[in-house]
């Protein structure tokens, strides 16, 4: 076993800390007013020590936005196995799933601002995507617990059936992250109006259940 006070146990307690710090700075600046040298003062590890294990601010910028996304994660851990949410309806579950963007854009803004400029960032560095595995891995996948929920409609006759669920359930996904990170970034055009956001989120949920929902 090793000693819990062993140069790599310390050595991993002082990375990990680097990422929190890393993290927390982040979403309170953004990504782009953070330098390698405010995260080694924040966190108390030494500059030279974060490049020598990241190689780049690129490198710890992946490690924080894994940790944000791993926070998210226990978030929402325990929410849909519970039986107050088993209890309802297939669509109604659905629906519940889905408000789960909503949820996000409300308590998490900052969370949301720094996912669109992290996004950004991977593009306009050409970050190969081997390098973000396990980055993908900690992404929050609703996917699952949705084709269950799908599965439970159909079977209670709420919902009807789709071809490709799959596909439906990535549409709507993508149209509700970005239309988040959209809102979240504030109006830039004159004819933007953002006023009713969170009724913009609900439009789109309300046409996908429109969209699931059986006939009666």
């Amino acid at each position: 076993m090793q000693n819990e006070f062993s140069y790599e146990t310390l050595k991993n307690k002082r990375i990990e800390k680097a990422v929190s710090s890393c993290a927390e700075m982040f979403l309170k600046y953004g990504i782009d007013a953070v330098r390698m040298t405010d995260i080694a003062r924040e966190s108390g590890v030494g500059v030279a020590t974060i490049y020598r294990y990241f190689g780049t601010k690129t490198g710890i910028t992946i490690a924080a936005m894994t940790y944000l996304w791993n926070q998210m994660r226990e978030m929402f851990s325990g929410i849909f196995d519970s039986d107050v949410f088993l209890a309802q309806t297939g669509l109604k579950q659905l629906r519940d799933l889905m408000r789960m963007y909503i949820v996000i854009y409300q308590a998490h803004p900052s969370f949301m601002r720094v996912l669109s400029e992290f996004d950004l960032m991977i593009t306009a560095e050409n970050v190969p995507k081997e390098d973000l595995r396990e980055y993908e891995r900690s992404i929050i996948n609703f996917y699952p617990v949705f084709e269950k929920s799908y599965v439970a409609g159909l079977t209670d006759g709420t919902v009807r059936e789709v071809p490709d669920i799959q596909m439906f359930y990535l549409s709507f996904a993508h149209s509700l992250m970005e239309l988040c990170k959209k809102l979240i970034h504030g109006e830039l055009l004159p004819s933007d109006d953002f006023t009713f956001a969170e009724k913009e989120l609900e439009t789109v949920i309300d046409t996908a259940i429109y969209f699931l929902k059986k006939e009666e």
